[in-house]
């Protein structure tokens, strides 16, 4: 089945591996039932899939892979209820279903070019996780790459072993911080992740700021971007709470006049700045 012909009915993919992650989170490669190449499923950076077990429900979960790696579809859960308890019972070679993508990705276009600030918070990192990949496989089409990453302690630090080989790399910038670090084994910064700010030097002008994390670190971010000279219109973020039908049906996600299954989740900040409930 050609998941482009009807997107609101699932198709079958199975489990090829499960990686485990911090406590209750894994990364799940999916391969499509058929063998065939997530190419043609069409899925964009910051885009997400409603992911179904029978019997057991359904749930919106964001896409952690590019499509410049089409062999496998990954998706980093979260377990956190009956369809997320049900997955994780599940073995390599399992089937389940998805439906989709859905959603408004990252305008991957518009950033072609540009330098790119992507700053992730906590659980931020795995949708925001499609986008860093897509660009370090396309890398002569991004200027400036800078990623700043804060969790609130080291054992919770997503994709531990990714985020290392970065060290390897000069095509890259990093900034890693944890909230706090009681066993004083955090070898980087140790605060909030604002404080990266004032280990980085950005030139606002031509960059492009992506955000992804709880809405508390938005808040704070935002101030920050703004009184370095950040341009509203240079300001990217994906808000993925509350989500559930994906289609616009339900109204769980609505936000203002806007929903953010559809309208997002990735939105500019001039779109939602005078949307009290958006951060």
């Amino acid at each position: 089945m050609d998941p482009q012909t009807n997107i609101y009915q699932p198709f079958p993919v199975r489990i090829l591996r499960t990686l485990p992650q911090i406590a209750e989170h894994r990364l799940f490669q999916l391969q499509m039932e058929d063998g065939g190449s997530w190419e043609r499923f069409g899925h964009q950076p910051g885009q997400f899939i409603e992911v179904s077990i029978f019997g057991k429900g359904e749930a919106p979960i964001s896409i952690s892979s590019p499509p410049t790696r089409p062999d496998v579809l990954e998706i980093c859960v979260r377990r956190t209820g009956n369809l997320t308890n049900a997955l994780f019972e599940l073995e390599k070679g399992s089937r389940l279903h998805v439906r989709g993508p859905y959603g408004r990705g990252f305008p991957v276009e518009k950033l072609k070019g540009r330098n790119l600030l992507l700053v992730a918070g906590g659980l931020g990192l795995a949708p925001l996780r499609s986008l860093l990949l897509y660009v370090l496989d396309r890398r002569d089409e991004f200027g400036d790459l800078t990623l700043m990453y804060g969790t609130n302690n080291p054992d919770n630090v997503l994709f531990k072993y990714e985020l290392l080989s970065f060290f390897d790399r000069s095509d890259i910038r990093y900034f890693y911080s944890v909230d706090r670090d009681q066993e004083g084994i955090w070898k980087q910064y140790v605060g909030v992740v604002t404080g990266l700010f004032d280990q980085a030097e950005l030139s606002t002008s031509d960059t492009c700021a992506v955000l992804c994390g709880p809405p508390i670190m938005y808040r704070f971010v935002l101030e920050k971007l703004l009184a370095l000279g950040f341009s509203k219109e240079n300001i990217y973020m994906s808000l993925e709470r509350m989500m559930k039908c994906g289609v616009g049906k339900c109204g769980h996600c609505a936000i203002g006049e806007m929903y953010c299954c559809m309208d997002g989740p990735v939105f500019n900040y001039t779109e939602i700045e005078h949307i009290k409930e958006a951060i």
